[in-house]
């Protein structure tokens, strides 16, 4: 086993996770920074990481044990023999990186890997997870696997990067088991895991082999006669009757009919408290006979269909029947969804024990008893309900318990309990829509509710195909039309393009029309028309202003103007459309948009109108007009119900501006909070993109450690993302050359990176100018401070977040390094102070030092403060300490 970690480890390694350096760990726990040191250097060997941002990476996944593998099944039984094959699987993990074990169902492939997994978590310190994919199919193995891991979705990351970050690059384990129905898909997902967690192990379970390079293959065969298939079938009998006594030539005869598999040894086994070592030896016999075609084929097949056909055929009728319908279920099910399929509650709950004495049904103790049936197993019961021709009524029975406890599932979304329960019946609720057939308020009502429920347990994509699918099978236009308004919040978030999100509002529209809504339509259309104008970025092919005006007339037309809803959403729709160019609403009309939306008390609805208007005052130049309403956008955030679709364009949007308008501003407290709280909140989640938000207000006040652990892990993440297009990273990328230069890190790295991020324009922004002067104020390099100061000024893009801090940097560095100047450039960035609070700070230094007066850099100093910006605050110090003397 893994060494366990100290309650103080534990502490130190959650200090980790908050982004905390070692000296701000020491205060928070009284103790010594070499302390913490030691204990950093402590966890780094326990869990096999690199380095603390792997450590802070796994404590901010929620992991605090090194070793553990979650989702590992619980047995209730001993583990008998295969000692070889333990050890071969042991071995072969040590040496490839892709592991494959190979037989028949029912072979015991399942077991061993879950024992083999077990005792390998001290050679994986990342710990990881055992995924059961026997109840997936096609198109979920990584929401499976994500599902196991606690991953979730955040706002447009995808999933296999979310379960990537999960695992990081420690030595984790991930263990897929029944992979054969999904084989291409799991190959494919386990292909794009091994090649972005490098120290990642993946054993898989399957009756075919991956076919991916470097795959090891461990054959699992029946247990060996004459020894350990003698030993599981004397335990199994004991444990169904602890008097059992076999001549053992009884037991040899019967574990050889049974070819020595073990799942036919232990229903075989069952029996042996009713029927004796003789007496099963003997019904084996005649099961035997009567499968015809000889021994040909798969004789492992043949006796466990053998050893199935005879334990179904000593059931009662009532046991029989139960036991065909439960084979509907594709995962664990709850006694209500048994009883659902089976008949009264009481009776079931009889009949599921007498199953699980006889080993058909398998018992899964948890905070809630569930039960499930072996894949094997759960074939054969299919097979007889067909046989019964029951499959139609047992599958319509299937689909309106499905119904009935995802409708409930969505009344308990406040309690703590509900995603552990939707979990565990994910599948279900799946498998039924997918067999469901058709339209049909039954269908309808699952595919609403399975939306609903996906969306808030973060599963972006899968909620909006479930949107898309509950629109096309509702029983009446109203309901597809309020399933599409649902989905278009969806698609903002889950996919990349907002063509979507305008595509599914129209679409909305025409279904409101067809159900004589107008109301609905007019909203529609509107909010069609401010998603093509506010977010015009976001579409593959620009919607013509004309088109957009006549759908916005139209909606003018529709709805009722003294209808608050209504208006508020045309009054913001006609901001954005009249404004001087898409992306930028007209400011007069932007304030009677906030005037309308207030009108509703939606705070949705507010934030819309509150985003033109701090939009407009950005583009009319007042930033700090423009940060201030983006806080009253973020103070309404808590009033949003985050797992309602309806909320999430508006959530996802006002953490971006607030970010970026709080840069603009200087406001670097503001901007700091509002990363944090993106961070966190897990719409966004902890993202590539959420990471460059924080990296950026880290450095500019000072915190250059945290800001270099949040840029490395920002660099990774898109990396694992697939690189994609990155000159929206380069305001954090140079920023994090400024901080690697002040605590003379890897410069030379982050200077690289910077140039492959900005693509041959990296000598025009603004942010790379401001980062070249600071660091040559930095570092005293006034020879150099002519073309820094020229190329600082050279900037004139009036909305570059940066343009500010260019200018100040440059006129302080004209100041310092003596240019003639330099009272010009001064005088020249001062505007930009009244908008800027850092350029305000930076230009009282320039003046202090300018006109050696320490009045000004007192003042220089109380701004610094007011923004805690710690370095910039003691070099000012400094500059006065120096004055003074």
């Amino acid at each position: 086993m893994a060494e366990r970690v100290s309650e103080r480890e534990a502490e130190v390694l959650a200090a980790l996770g908050a982004r905390l350096s070692n000296a701000q760990i020491a205060h928070r726990l009284h103790i010594s920074v070499r302390t913490v040191e030691s204990h950093v250097s402590s966890l780094l060997r326990k869990y096999g990481m690199a380095d603390r941002w792997a450590l802070a990476e796994l404590a901010r996944s929620g992991e605090r044990e090194p070793g553990l593998v979650v989702g590992l099944p619980a047995s209730s039984t001993t583990f008998v023999g295969r000692d070889s094959e333990r050890a071969a699987v042991m071995a072969a993990l040590e040496e490839a990186r892709l592991v494959t074990l190979l037989g028949p169902g029912g072979v015991g492939k399942t077991r061993l890997a879950a024992v083999a997994a077990e005792s390998a978590v001290a050679s994986f310190p990342s710990g990881g997870g055992f995924v059961d994919l026997v109840p997936v199919r096609d198109g979920f193995v990584a929401r499976a696997v994500a599902t196991t891991l606690g991953v979730t979705e955040g706002s447009h990351q995808p999933l296999d990067e979310a379960v990537a970050a999960r695992l990081g690059t420690g030595r984790s384990l991930l263990v897929l088991d029944n992979c054969e129905h999904v084989i291409d898909e799991a190959a494919e997902f386990a292909e794009r895991i091994l090649a972005a967690c490098p120290g990642t192990r993946v054993l898989v379970t399957s009756r075919e082999r991956l076919g991916l390079p470097g795959e090891r293959s461990v054959p699992i065969a029946p247990l060996p006669l004459g020894s350990d298939a003698e030993r599981l079938f004397h335990d199994r009998a004991l444990t169904a009757d602890p008097e059992f006594v076999a001549e053992p030539a009884v037991v040899a005869d019967l574990c050889a009919r049974l070819d020595g598999m073990p799942l036919a040894i232990e229903l075989a086994a069952a029996r042996g408290a009713s029927l004796g070592a003789t007496g099963l030896l003997a019904a084996l016999e005649d099961a035997l006979r009567l499968l015809s075609g000889g021994r040909g084929g798969d004789e492992r097949h043949r006796s466990l269909r053998a050893v199935l056909s005879w334990s179904y055929d000593l059931l009662g009728e009532e046991e029989q029947a139960l036991f065909r319908r439960l084979g509907v279920f594709v995962g664990a099910f709850d006694l209500d969804a048994a009883a659902a399929v089976g008949g009264d509650r009481a009776s079931v709950a009889d009949l599921l024990g007498r199953l699980v004495d006889k080993s058909l049904v398998v018992h899964v103790r948890g905070r809630v008893s569930r039960w499930r049936l072996l894949e094997t197993v759960r074939a054969f019961a299919l097979a007889e309900m067909s046989a019964a021709g029951e499959e139609d009524k047992t599958r319509a029975r299937h689909l309106r318990w499905a119904a009935d406890a995802a409708s409930t599932a969505e009344g308990r979304l406040g309690d703590p309990a509900w995603r552990e329960d939707f979990d565990a019946m994910a599948a279900d609720l799946r498998a039924a829509l997918a067999a469901s057939g058709g339209p049909g308020e039954v269908t309808h009502r699952l595919a609403s509710a399975l939306a609903h429920l996906t969306f808030a347990r973060r599963h972006l994509l899968e909620s909006f195909a479930h949107h898309r699918t509950a629109a096309a099978v509702a029983p009446d236009a109203a309901s597809a039309a309020r399933d599409l308004r649902a989905g278009a919040g969806c698609a903002h978030v889950s996919t990349t393009s907002n063509q979507h999100v305008y595509d599914l509002l129209l679409e909305a529209a025409e279904q409101a029309q067809r159900s004589g809504d107008d109301r609905g339509r007019a909203i529609d259309l509107a909010r069609a028309v401010e998603t093509a104008c506010r977010y015009p970025e976001a579409f593959e092919t620009g919607i013509p202003h004309e088109r957009l005006r006549g759908l916005l007339d139209d909606a003018g037309r529709a709805g009722s103007g003294d209808d608050p809803e209504v208006a508020a959403c045309v009054t913001v729709a006609r901001a954005w459309l009249a404004g001087p160019a898409k992306g930028a609403p007209d400011i007069e009309l932007a304030s009677a948009a906030v005037a309308a939306t207030r009108a509703t008390a939606d705070p949705v609805l507010i934030s819309s109108g509150l985003c033109a208007a701090g939009t407009a005052a950005l583009h009319a130049g007042r930033l700090r007009e423009a940060n201030r309403i983006t806080r009253e956008r973020l103070r309404l955030l808590p009033s949003m119900d985050r797992d309602d679709p309806y909320c999430a364009p508006e959530i996802c949007n006002t953490y971006g501006r607030a970010c970026v308008y709080a840069i603009m501003a200087g406001d670097l407290p503001g901007g700091m909070a509002a990363a944090r709280a993106g961070i966190e909140d897990d719409l966004l989640s902890d993202t590539h993109i959420t990471a460059s938000r924080l990296v950026q207000p880290l450095v500019l006040t000072g915190r250059f450690r945290d800001a270099i652990g949040y840029a490395e892990r920002m660099w990774d993440q898109w990396e694992r993302a697939g690189r994609p297009a990155p000159l929206w990273m380069l305001p954090a990328v140079c920023t994090t050359v400024l901080a690697c230069a002040m605590v003379e890190d890897d410069v030379a790295l982050w200077r690289s990176r910077a140039a492959e991020v900005a693509g041959g324009t990296l000598g025009t922004a603004a942010v790379a100018a401001f980062v070249d002067a600071r660091l040559a104020l930095h570092d005293g390099r006034y020879d150099a401070a002519d073309p820094l100061v020229r190329q600082a000024f050279a900037v004139n893009e009036p909305l570059d977040p940066y343009l500010a801090y260019a200018r100040a940097a440059g006129a302080e560095l004209a100041v310092a390094a003596g240019l003639p100047d330099a009272a010009d450039r001064l005088a020249a960035a001062s505007p930009l102070a009244e908008e800027n609070a850092w350029t305000a700070a930076c230009l009282a230094r320039a003046r202090g030092r300018l006109h050696e007066d320490p009045s000004e850099l007192a003042r220089s100093i109380e701004a610094w403060e007011r923004l805690d910006a710690q370095a910039e605050s003691a070099h000012t110090e400094t500059l006065r300490a120096q004055l003074d003397a």
